[in-house]
């Protein structure tokens, strides 16, 4: 990252931190992460603003303050893998690359997962493994997951996905209660899954199957 780069995202961070304070390990992940390669080249020069952005096949990079506030809740200390359910252009991915050692990202739409490999790839990204799939089945080659975070809505969390998460494990998810969105926090002991309702956000829906 050159040095006009790094000032970029050091700010962004701070700005983060002032509207949500944040652990120093998130906050470097933050840092660390340049959001300009994972928005559309039309959108850099909004990059660092908190604000999401479109990327095409109706879809949003999340705002930067909402990435840093999903991974806060997944609480990564101690923990070292993750699965992400919905990858979009990668960028919670990429910040994710920085608290975990293994990430593990599933994304439903072929062209948008292809994109987020080659960002991988060029950034030097080696810790993140990516799959094209229905998100919703989760990935259990490399179950368990000390957590498991949706980057888009759900309904309800299926059942496969509480088993693919170890004990003692966090699952972070934007719920759809009524006409809300609503970031909850689960976290698995034994057979017993307790929920945590945290704050109202909007993300777009989770679908079923994959886009070719």
């Amino acid at each position: 990252m050159d040095r006009l780069t790094a000032k970029k995202t050091a700010r962004l961070a701070e700005e983060c931190d002032k509207q949500f304070t944040l652990s120093k390990e998130v906050k470097h992940a933050i840092a660390a992460t340049s959001r300009e390669e994972f928005v559309p080249a039309g959108f850099r020069q909004n990059a660092y603003k908190l604000d999401a952005l479109p990327i095409g096949s109706s879809q949003y990079i999340s705002s930067p303050l909402t990435v840093a506030k999903m991974s806060e809740y997944l609480e990564s200390k101690g923990a070292d893998r993750v699965l992400e359910i919905g990858c979009g252009s990668g960028y919670q991915a990429a910040v994710l690359s920085h608290l975990f050692r293994g990430v593990f990202t599933i994304e439903r739409i072929e062209s948008l997962m292809l994109e987020a490999k080659i960002r991988f790839r060029a950034l030097g990204i080696n810790n993140v493994h990516t799959r094209t799939d229905d998100g919703q089945k989760g990935w259990s080659q490399y179950a368990p997951y000390d957590r498991i975070l949706f980057s888009a809505t759900a309904k309800e969390i299926p059942a496969k996905l509480f088993e693919q998460l170890a004990d003692g494990g966090i699952l972070v998810a934007p719920m759809q209660k009524g006409s809300k969105q609503i970031i909850t926090k689960f976290k698995k002991s034994g057979s017993k899954i307790q929920r945590m309702e945290l704050e109202a956000c909007d993300f777009v829906p989770i679908l079923d199957g994959v886009q070719k």
